[in-house]
């Protein structure tokens, strides 16, 4: 199916695990789609991938992400000379927080790539170096993220079936049918009416000080990842050790809690920009085209809108293909634009702001 496809690289390696699962063949006189997925949407899909694949718009360009990576460290780096060179006064503090912060946030979108397979033709290389920086330079478990970004490409903002809004109705009132949904039945956990107020300081600045520490520690060790674990251990060591040469305790932990806080910041307001405010719904199983465009939005293309976003403002092309090179949506945009005209589907362009906002 068309999630199976868009999911593996290698897909002759991983069909051999399907093979114990089959119970049968189609007659041929019966349907071979299910009634709620749009046939012809479906074929003009499988010709639009076929062509994706023949122009060779999912093969990587290494440069790129060895550029990237190079970003990354290069950051990384600078943000502890600044503190050994200029001392810890205000000043260099600050600096070195906003350096340290690009540097986290642009491996947070690096880690996305490599989770994703997109980076290397071979798999093994992608799980290695994902390893390398999701676990060692931002000190999160791979497999944590594998695990529970899979389900969100699988079934985007669907209710009970995307981990990602899990928040609802806990924390916020997601999408107009689950809201109404709640009125309905008369159940309420926070002030509702407020949330576009307290959003500010709860999800953005907290998501990762907070939920994200204590949840990849959570799944990493109920399940096992123990190699996870002990990469993650060299970010603590590596982090305490280098800092705590140059802060004092204090210092030090409003340092690491404050770079948290301005990573999870960016980094929440980037993520939700292109599925918070699209439909949130119970699943409806629909084809995988539909499934796709109506819980993803994109934003405008610019330089800076790029690097800001990680690509992530082509969030459209991203859900159809999840394993297209980043620097490759632009190209195929086009295309996707096609397709949607073509089926009457809704293809939502916004600029940067207009989406943040959209959020609110």
């Amino acid at each position: 199916q068309d999630a199976f496809v868009a999911f593996h690289v290698d897909k002759a390696l991983v069909s051999k695990y399907l093979k114990p699962l089959q119970i049968g063949e189609l007659a041929p006189d019966q349907p071979s789609i299910e009634p709620s997925k749009n046939e012809m949407l479906v074929r003009d899909f499988h010709e639009l991938r076929a062509a994706v694949e023949k122009t060779g718009l999912l093969k990587p360009n290494q440069l790129f992400f060895l550029l990237h990576l190079a970003q990354i460290l290069l950051l990384d780096a600078a943000a502890w000379l600044i503190l050994l060179y200029f001392g810890t006064s205000l000043m260099p503090f600050v600096t070195s927080l906003g350096v340290l912060t690009i540097s986290q946030v642009q491996a947070s979108w690096l880690q996305h790539d490599l989770g994703h397979l997109s980076v290397f033709r071979e798999i093994k290389w992608n799980r290695l170096l994902h390893k390398f920086v999701m676990c060692h330079l931002i000190g999160a478990s791979a497999k944590w993220w594998t695990l529970l970004h899979s389900q969100h490409h699988a079934k985007p903002n669907c209710f009970q079936k995307d981990p990602d809004i899990d928040m609802h109705p806990f924390l916020f009132t997601l999408g107009k049918k689950l809201s109404v949904e709640l009125g309905i039945k008369k159940k309420k956990y926070m002030p509702y009416n407020h949330q576009h107020k307290y959003f500010f300081i709860t999800l953005p600045p907290l998501l990762f000080p907070t939920y994200f520490h204590y949840h990849t520690f959570y799944i990493a060790y109920t399940k096992g990842y123990w190699v996870d674990l002990a990469w993650m251990l060299t970010f603590y060591i590596r982090f305490f050790s280098t800092y705590g040469s140059l802060l004092e305790i204090k210092s030090l932990l409003a340092y690491y809690f404050i770079f948290r806080m301005l990573e999870s910041s960016w980094f929440v307001w980037v993520s939700q920009m292109n599925h918070i405010p699209m439909d949130i719904y119970y699943d409806t199983n629909l084809d995988w085209v539909s499934t796709q465009l109506q819980a993803t939005c994109n934003v405008e293309q610019s330089l800076f809108n790029d690097w800001f976003t990680g690509h992530l403002n082509f969030q459209i092309e991203h859900h159809l293909f999840p394993t297209m090179p980043r620097h490759n949506y632009w190209k195929v945009a086009p295309l996707v634009k096609s397709l949607c005209a073509k089926h009457g589907i809704e293809y939502q362009c916004k600029p940067l702001l207009t989406a943040f906002a959209d959020i609110v």
